[in-house]
């Protein structure tokens, strides 16, 4: 049985070109059976290849990323892996290719840093297998074409799928943590528009990702949705209605203060995993609210969040987690189902209706 995974690598630099198939191909899984300069080029080879990975630049000559990323999502859906620059234009464009059906990202200036090239490598490696290697994948990459619309439609009906969650609401839940990682920006695009302007309690969300991409991500969804979306700064207050978005690069806690929970946004500490990170903002939260939370975990390697949520169950809360089927990689919440601390498990498009749904009570007033 064949277990190499062929991939096109589409990038105008040939520095990029060269140095993502090196990196690549010191996996003896993968093979770059291809490279191309623009994305009409990359189109082609995709069409003559069939890869089941292609990593595509953003910015390029005769067809940019976006153009070309339209197409293969319609025509030929597979998971493809943006090459993004770390500047605000480039984060802007990244959560388009996102919300596109894009699976993930790597930065680009990053692939030019020596130093770190080893954990780059690795890093872009274990994407690679995670992703193509995930179950329900190009049943994935179908249904990818069928949510577009729904992601631009505000507070659009959940659907039949949706209503069929039955869920007993809590009267006590304090606030609404949610970890997410690969695949995480696509899915919130399809949850927070679809949360009321009602919506009883405030949300924090710590996605894995790296400065100005979050904030760029936190615009996208704030100009999307009821509900008001924001990166949290330091100092602002949770709230009802008010989603606030963990800064790349930081970590995002909670402190109690003068009858309200405010939040910080601190560099320390400096040796997780992530930054930020999921399990320091559950941890936190529980300490802060004193009281039971609704912990969601999405789609995402690893398993980050998982002793958060522990937390979470010790003080009574209700925890959420995305199903297999809809996971662009099922890391995160396998490791809360295998250890038993999710109450339900549902997919992408039941997670809004749930949400209203726990939190639905006249107590919140």
């Amino acid at each position: 049985m064949n277990t190499t995974i062929k991939v096109v690598v589409v990038d105008d630099s040939a520095f990029m070109r060269k140095s993502l198939s090196l990196m690549l191909e010191s996996d003896p899984q993968i093979k770059v059976v291809a490279t191309a300069r623009d994305g009409k080029e990359g189109i082609e080879k995709i069409r003559e290849f069939k890869p089941d990975v292609v990593t595509l630049d953003v910015e390029m000559p005769v067809m940019d990323g976006l153009t070309a990323l339209s197409v293969i999502m319609k025509e030929m859906p597979l998971p493809v892996l943006m090459v993004s620059s770390i500047t605000t234009d480039g984060a802007k464009a990244t959560i388009d290719a996102l919300n596109l059906g894009a699976v993930d990202f790597i930065p680009k200036e990053l692939s030019y840093v020596s130093v770190n090239i080893t954990k780059i490598k690795d890093d872009l490696i274990t994407k690679i297998k995670q992703i193509v290697q995930s179950s329900s994948l190009q049943f994935r990459m179908q249904r990818i074409r069928a949510s577009q619309s729904r992601i631009q439609k505000s507070g659009s009906d959940p659907g039949p799928s949706a209503r069929r969650t039955s869920i007993r609401p809590r009267s006590d839940l304090r606030a609404v943590v949610i970890g997410i990682s690969t695949g995480g920006p696509f899915a919130l695009l399809q949850i927070i528009p679809k949360l009321p302007a009602s919506f009883p309690l405030g949300v924090a969300i710590v996605q894995h990702m790296p400065p100005k991409f979050t904030k760029s991500l936190a615009e996208r969804l704030n100009g999307l949705s009821e509900v008001e979306v924001r990166e949290a700064s330091e100092g602002d207050r949770m709230q009802p209605g008010v989603v606030l978005i963990a800064p790349g690069g930081r970590h995002l806690t909670f402190h109690h203060s003068g009858g309200s929970v405010h939040v910080k946004t601190p560099l320390e500490p400096a040796n997780t995993l992530y930054r930020p990170c999921a399990d320091i903002m559950m941890n936190s939260a529980v300490q802060a609210f004193q009281g039971p939370l609704l912990g969601v975990i999405m789609t995402g390697m690893g398993k980050d969040g998982l002793e958060g949520l522990k937390a979470i169950k010790k003080r009574s809360g209700y925890v959420i987690a995305q199903d297999e089927e809809t996971c662009v990689v099922y890391g995160m919440p396998k490791a809360a189902v295998d250890e038993g601390v999710a109450d339900t498990v549902l997919p992408l498009e039941e997670i809004p209706n749930a949400l209203v749904a726990v939190t639905k009570e006249d107590g919140h007033g």
